[in-house]
Formats: C-alpha cells, sequence, structure tokens
C-alpha cells in the first residue's frame, strides 16, 4: 500500500488521466501523477505498477526529486526516456517554485538579492550568468538565465541582456552570476563587463541596479564596491 492505492486495488475504469480530467491532478495520489508522467508501463507492468515502485524504492517524494538519470534507471520499467521524462518534470517544478517566489519581490540592497538566488547557485559547478528585470518600484517582474558557461568562463553579451528587458518593460536591471570556485571576488573581466553593460543600458533607458556576485554562502556588489 502507497498513500492509500495499492496497484491491484484501483478500480479497472479509474484511470489516472481520466480521473485529473474529471477531478484535477490535486485530487490524485503521488501514484497517479507519477504514472502520467510515466506514460505508458513496460513489458509486464502498467505506469501504475512502475510508478508504485519508483515510489517503493526512493521512499518519497524529496528523495525521487534528487536521483539521478541512472539512479532512476535502476528501477524496473524505468528506461532512459522514462528517467529523462521523471528527471525533466522535477526540473520544472523546481523552477516554477523559484520563479514564483522571485516574482514580485522587492529589491532593496545586494542582500534582497542573494536572499532570492543563494540557495540556488551556490552549488553551481559552472558559472551562471542570470538577469532580474525590475518594475519602477523594484520589484522583480522577471528572472531569466543568460548563459552557461564552462567550468572557468562565461561569455555574455549585452544584447542578450537587453532584449528581454526590452520586451518585459523593465524600469532596471540587476545582474547575478556565481563563482564556482566559491570566492565572490570580481575578476578584471567581471567588472569590465559591467562598466560595459551599464553604459550600453543608459543609452535605451534601463539603469543597471547592481551586479552581484555569488559565492559559497558569500556574495559581493560591484555596485557597493563602487566598480559603476
Amino acid at each position: 500500500m502507497m498513500n492509500g492505492m495499492s496497484v491491484k486495488g484501483l478500480p479497472p475504469g479509474d484511470r489516472p488521466r481520466e480521473r485529473l480530467y474529471h477531478i484535477g491532478a490535486q485530487e490524485l495520489s503521488l501514484q497517479e501523477l507519477l504514472s502520467i508522467v510515466i506514460g505508458s508501463g513496460s513489458k509486464g507492468a502498467g505506469a501504475l505498477a512502475v510508478a508504485y515502485r519508483l515510489l517503493e524504492t526512493f521512499g518519497d517524494l524529496p528523495s525521487l526529486g534528487k536521483a539521478d538519470l541512472d539512479d532512476l534507471k535502476c528501477v524496473t520499467g524505468i528506461g532512459f526516456a522514462r528517467a529523462c521524462q521523471l528527471a525533466a518534470a522535477f526540473e520544472l517544478g523546481k523552477r516554477l517554485v523559484r520563479e514564483s517566489g522571485s516574482n514580485g519581490a522587492l529589491i532593496k540592497s545586494p542582500r534582497d538579492v542573494a536572499r532570492i538566488f543563494m540557495d540556488e547557485m551556490k552549488h553551481y559547478d559552472r558559472e551562471h550568468f542570470k538577469a532580474a528585470f525590475l518594475n519602477t518600484k523594484n520589484q522583480v517582474i522577471k528572472t531569466a538565465t543568460i548563459s552557461i558557461g564552462s567550468l572557468n568562463a562565461s561569455i555574455v553579451h549585452p544584447r542578450e541582456i537587453l532584449k528581454p528587458a526590452i520586451s518585459t518593460s523593465a524600469a532596471s536591471i540587476v545582474l547575478v552570476h556565481n563563482h564556482p570556485t566559491g570566492d565572490p571576488k570580481p575578476s578584471k573581466e567581471d567588472i569590465e563587463f559591467t562598466k560595459r553593460f551599464a553604459k550600453c543600458g543608459e543609452l535605451i533607458g534601463i539603469g543597471l541596479l547592481d551586479h552581484v556576485i555569488i559565492g559559497a554562502g558569500k556574495f559581493t556588489s560591484l555596485k557597493e564596491r563602487g566598480y559603476f
């Protein structure tokens, strides 16, 4: 028995997709929701049975959400394609939570920027360059990942940031990127890019509010350091 439902106990006509349509996704059990993501079963076992194996193997949703592709593929009935489907579904959920939490947030200081991005970015092993687009009240309209670099480099062009800024009618922008080394001290390239971007933003009337570098539990504001 798992979440009040066993595979054998499901009535023949009570199919998860039909139930979702008639009563809504919020009323489905975790096993049923997973079976819909899985799509179809494997030879000798339906999608509900495979979903049951997943829950039996990993125990709960948080543990399942942290599993990598190889871990998922160890479960009978989960091959490469289904493992990718599950990983994609969990990542969509994580992004929804992050964006829902940041949209509308008020940016008054570099600490506010760190509060939004730190937990996500401090563990990255590659440089991620992000932007937060703000309205006239310094509230976040939208956040976006601009680029993901190699282990030691990231190349960003101002137009890649200004284009979505214009489309969202942003009044100002906050740039954020992480240093995989854990040290948030700005590099010469960080400083030069920030100065160049600030000038580009001025030309079209979108100000650069700050550029915050995220490290291992630490952050640096290039605005506070007086670099632009």
